[in-house]
């Protein structure tokens, strides 16, 4: 007896001992399982730069938030970096100093741009330039870089932004689509006693749209009234500005994409495909085969609607007739991997499959018809 229930014992043990194993096992990879599987939430980021006086060889970000840590770019309008700050760790920052570049032609004043950028390499070093924009890209915020622009004027006198105009207010749409044309207007004081003639800036979305030289008698103000065409901007909320030498106004604009995203095969040959697209982003045309291949691109395209949009075929592509292929948009640079643009109220990839021989003959049958309606009209 004492043998026998030893042993049942013993199994019954080992048999728990197992089960806890393989919970505790469980447990740890499923609480592993984003890592193991590749599954990693989005960086996420946030900026305030704010208009500010400097000597011209450094700039101060207010505050900066990164969830994985990296680092802050200046630029100007030409894009150009003037000063990368040193490596951020992940979390919050305040009085951030960056200092200009040494190498870099202008110094840090006018209308500045600071852009948030990961740290992709994790190695605490900043190589998106030198990788081309592979490594090191910026945060994004519903599909567009996290960043902020700011006024900066570079004077070791108090009294010298006084001397600018003054933006008194800034009056602009809430909404708009990407296919009209606006009126922004703002008021511009000249808060000197003196009479003088000073720029007057617009800029949507961070790009300069219009620059405009204005005189104003010492202590006069005006209304300033832009015209604004929206087409090519990208949808979503965008930054409206009104800027002068030293001083600036800023609204937000929120511009919905006027038409519904689309791609339509117009024509296709075994050297080129041929569409009228709408597509909402910076982006391109891509064709592909059955297994998702890349067979084509076109060149990168700005947010609008395009007609007679050609992709064509790589040298050593071997594209059948009768293969079904996929006409799609695609979201950023062509040249780089880029991701399927997806409807927003579906979720499904904007898309059409075709076969090059079924576009032939439907070209083939569009010329018949318009060759049976001239011979109509001539007999008429």
């Amino acid at each position: 007896m004492s043998s026998g229930l030893t042993f049942g014992t013993i199994k019954r043990v080992v048999a728990i001992l197992i089960a806890i194993a393989v919970v505790l096992a469980a447990g740890i990879v499923v609480g592993q399982a984003p890592t193991l599987f590749g599954v990693e939430d989005d960086p996420e980021a946030s900026i305030e730069f704010d208009d500010q006086q400097s000597d011209g060889e450094n700039v101060t970000i207010e505050e900066v938030s990164l969830s994985d840590g990296g680092f802050i770019t200046i630029t100007d309008s030409s894009d150009e970096p003037l000063a990368v700050s040193e490596y951020l760790g992940s979390g919050t920052h305040e009085d951030v100093t960056i200092d200009r570049d040494e190498d870099a032609d202008d110094e840090l004043v006018g209308q500045l741009t600071a852009t948030v950028h990961q740290d992709t390499t994790n190695d605490e070093e900043f190589v998106h330039e030198e990788s081309e924009g592979e490594d090191d890209q910026p945060y994004l915020e519903g599909g567009f870089p996290v960043e902020d622009t700011a006024t900066v004027m570079t004077t070791d006198d108090d009294d010298s932004f006084s001397d600018s105009f003054a933006v008194e207010s800034i009056d602009a749409p809430t909404s708009a689509t990407t296919d009209e044309s606006i009126e922004i207007t703002a008021e511009i004081r000249n808060p000197t006693e003196i009479e003088t003639q000073q720029n007057v800036e617009l800029r949507l979305g961070g790009t300069v749209l219009e620059q405009r030289p204005l005189e104003l008698g010492g202590g006069e103000s005006s209304d300033v009234t832009f015209d604004v065409e929206t087409s090519g901007s990208p949808p979503g909320e965008q930054p409206v500005g009104v800027y002068t030498e030293g001083d600036g106004e800023i609204q937000t604009i929120d511009l919905e994409f006027h038409t519904d995203p689309s791609v339509d095969v117009v024509d296709a040959s075994d050297e080129r495909v041929t569409a009228d697209v709408a597509i909402p982003t910076e982006g391109a045309l891509v064709i592909e085969d059955e297994d998702g291949t890349v067979l084509a691109s076109s060149e990168q395209l700005d947010p609008d609607e395009h007609e007679d949009v050609s992709a064509d075929f790589e040298d050593d592509a071997d594209v059948d007739d009768e293969a079904e292929l996929t006409a799609a948009l695609y979201d950023g640079d062509p040249d780089e991997t880029g991701a399927p643009l997806e409807d927003e109220d579906t979720g499904e990839p904007i898309e059409e499959t075709f076969t090059i021989a079924e576009v032939e003959e439907e070209a083939d049958a569009a010329d018949d018809a318009d060759d049976e309606d001239d011979a109509d009209d001539s007999d008429e």
